[in-house]
Parts: structure tokens; sequence; C-alpha cells
């Protein structure tokens, strides 16, 4: 919005808009392609990534509240067992317990249901 302007409000025209999505989209890539899901997910809950978005585009248009509202995971990425436990703060362990780990069998009768509780 300029200083002499009328109008309250003023808005991108069509090749500002498919500048500034392309940059947007630059951006978002090469975030996710350079760090890991933990470290991404890390970036989108302050939303850092908003705000180089946001630093980026201001010599196409003057943006501000840039916020990313949605995420899409287009490409599944390889399962590995020890990068979930990672992920989850149990380390990287094998995934199956050795012997001394391992948990006792509590016998119980069949059709056991547990007591129901007052509260939550």
């Amino acid at each position: 919005k300029h200083n002499n302007q009328i109008h309250k409000t003023s808005y991108a025209q069509h090749q500002q808009v498919r500048q500034i999505h392309k940059k947007t989209m630059e951006i978002m890539t090469q975030e996710v392609q350079t760090n890991d899901l933990k470290e991404v997910v890390n970036k989108l809950i302050p939303d850092s990534i908003g705000k180089d978005i946001e630093k980026a585009c201001q010599s196409i248009y003057p943006l501000h509240d840039v916020y990313v509202r949605k995420v899409k995971m287009l490409k599944k990425p390889k399962f590995e067992l020890g990068k979930l436990m990672e992920l989850h703060g149990e380390g990287g362990g094998a995934g199956k317990p050795s012997g001394d780990e391992a948990g006792t069998k509590v016998e119980r009768a069949d059709g056991y249901e547990p007591p129901v509780q007052e509260s939550v």
C-alpha cells in the first residue's frame, strides 16, 4: 500500500502471485531436501520457514503474516525402525529386547476386564 493510496486494501497482480508461489515452492523444497523429518517439523512449529518466505518475497510484493498452514507428504520415506525409535526418543535399538529386558508374563483369567475408574 502506497502512502498516497485512497483504497484501504491493495492486491498483488497475477504475475506477482505466480512469482511468490514459485519462490515459496523453492524455499519449501530446499528446506525439506536438506533437512530430515525431525528438523523440518522443528522448523514448522515456530514458523521459521514462513519468516524465510516473507523475507525472500519482499522484493516481489510486501508480505506480512506468512504462515505454512498445510503440509502434504508426496513420497513416503524408506521405513527404518532405528530412525523411528530415534524420533520417539527411545534410542536406535534393534527392535527386539534382549533376555533381561524382556518383561515377565502376567497370568490373567480369560475374559478379564480392568475395573472402571472414577476419573481419568
